[in-house]
């Protein structure tokens, strides 16, 4: 649905700021859904699962990752330098679209919810976007330097948790998808500043012109000698 603009009285007049966003059917079908179904111990339990996604979390190992990449290799000090750069980012974005956009909290719109056991989750008005999934596109779109298998449990973790957001009330599905795609879009964008990843170097080749002055590539042994 197209988004209301609620005008906020400033000292030298009027602005259109914060943008108002209302949820989709879809939104208010699937929250619905999860008011009507959930129970105290499911609630529980995406809570605590939730604290995973967390920005202070995330923050505190990365940071730990990054002290801890300080003796090791270029990569590994490359990667921890973008893991900080991106969970920094990935903190201050969402603080600063929060500011610009207005969604009431899909559980301060129910009461059959909070006697199946939802809590209050933050501000109010802070639905979107959420920044716990902005947080896990960011690690999903990252995991794309990994390994097949690696790259496949970390993108599922990243959705994993994103969803417990939605299944405490804490945000509108869309609001999660809208972080997750965000994130993604952040990770890729400081790429340009970290250059990670960092690609693995090229064989070394030395170059000897034949009778004929057509160049022939020698490959060289490890220890910088021709080979055969």
């Amino acid at each position: 649905m197209a988004p209301r603009f609620r005008p906020v009285r400033q000292p030298f007049g009027e602005r259109c700021l914060p943008v108002t966003i209302r949820p989709t059917e879809a939104d208010l079908a699937i929250a619905r859904a999860i008011a009507r179904k959930t129970g105290p111990a499911p609630e529980r339990l995406a809570r605590a699962l939730t604290w995973g996604a967390d920005e202070k979390v995330l923050l505190a190992l990365t940071a730990v990752g990054w002290l801890a990449s300080r003796g090791s290799g270029e990569p590994m000090r490359r990667a921890a330098d973008h893991a900080v750069l991106v969970a920094a980012a990935a903190s201050l974005l969402p603080h600063g679209m929060k500011r610009l956009f207005d969604q009431t909290r899909p559980d301060r719109k129910t009461v059959v919810g909070h006697l199946h056991g939802v809590s209050f989750s933050g501000n109010r008005e802070d639905a979107f976007p959420s920044g716990h999934a902005l947080h896990m596109g960011a690690m999903a779109s990252a995991a794309g330097a990994l390994p097949a298998g690696p790259r496949r449990v970390v993108r599922t973790l990243a959705v994993g948790l994103s969803l417990t957001r939605v299944a405490v009330l804490a945000h509108w599905a869309s609001d999660v998808v809208a972080g997750f795609a965000v994130g993604m879009a952040l990770e890729r964008f400081l790429r340009c500043w970290t250059g990670f990843p960092v690609k693995p170097a090229q064989d070394a080749v030395h170059v000897d012109p034949d009778p004929q002055n057509h160049a022939v590539a020698t490959p060289l042994s490890k220890n910088g000698s021709e080979a055969g």
